[in-house]
């Protein structure tokens, strides 16, 4: 297993943390991870991926070695933010190569369209925008927010790290033993009591108060210059969770101008945990075409 170093940064008044694998200079990407998921995440990822790659992936606000903010809600644009200022102590001097998953694949699109001339290359894998939306939900949506407010949501803890594995694995079944227990360890920590707590503020579960504008999304979509690499997982359900049929699927890869679509076999939405070998490979010869 490739070791990682911990790197911590002053970002817009949090303490961030950033796992850093370090490798030769000038041959650089950054992982940004989804969801109520952390940076060690990648780190089958990273062991399947050429040893002289420099790799940095931090844990975004409010997951596990980065600070909490604080607040009773997280707000998408401050990920976006902390991108930003994140890339400034990264690389400050030359174009990023970003991949991220899910909600990273999210932020990092919004800012490859927002910061283009920071971006290289881009790898998105099974980050393809929220729901459709329409105007007149906005008031169910906006009490939504108001009724989680004042019964903020929990996460439940576990009775051992054994146990968090064993739901792990539940929920993603072509996830082995060892992977699921060291995911584990760096998704959980020890709790008063000997129970295993999330390093997840329970937060990022309440509802942002405003819609996803699709429409708004493909604007910055179309703002991007880099080459793209949109990833999907064959077993993966995002498209029917979020509701994406496959016209709609069509028109939100068709707002990228310079895009190469592969689906990755016999994986689910964690495909960097179900086929690190095979999304490895995919990156590094989408990124070595940049750096030829």
């Amino acid at each position: 297993m490739r070791q990682s170093e911990s790197l911590y940064f002053d970002i817009r008044g949090l303490r961030y943390h950033v796992r850093h694998w370090p490798g030769r200079a000038g041959r650089s990407m950054v992982l940004l991870h989804g969801w109520m998921d952390v940076s060690a995440s990648f780190q089958f990822l990273v062991d399947a991926l050429g040893a002289d790659w420099d790799i940095y992936a931090p844990d975004w606000r409010g997951y596990g070695l980065s600070d909490w903010v604080g607040a009773d809600s997280y707000w998408f644009s401050d990920y976006v933010g902390d991108l930003d200022q994140l890339l400034e102590r990264i690389q400050p001097d030359a174009p990023v190569n970003l991949v991220g998953h899910s909600l990273g694949g999210n932020v990092a699109s919004i800012y490859a369209g927002t910061r283009p001339e920071r971006v290289a290359r881009f790898v998105n894998l099974e980050g393809f925008g929220m729901s459709r939306t329409k105007p007149e939900q906005a008031p169910a949506r906006l009490k939504r927010w108001l009724d989680e407010l004042r019964e903020p949501p929990g996460l439940r803890p576990y009775d051992s790290f054994a146990a968090l594995a064993d739901r792990l694995q539940k929920n993603n079944p072509r996830l082995t033993r060892d992977r699921a227990e060291f995911l584990a360890r760096h998704w959980g920590k020890e709790a008063a009591g000997g129970s295993v707590e999330l390093r997840s503020d329970p937060a990022h579960k309440i509802v942002n108060a405003t819609l996803s504008r699709l429409e708004e999304t493909l604007a910055f979509w179309r703002n991007v210059t880099a080459p793209v690499l949109w990833v999907d997982a064959a077993e993966s359900k995002t498209l029917k969770q979020i509701g994406i049929d496959s016209e709609d699927y069509a028109e939100r890869r068709a707002a990228y101008r310079n895009l190469r679509y592969v689906t990755v076999q016999e994986a689910g939405h964690m495909l960097h945990h179900d086929q690190p070998e095979q999304v490895a490979r995919l990156i590094e010869d989408f990124l070595a075409e940049g750096t030829a």
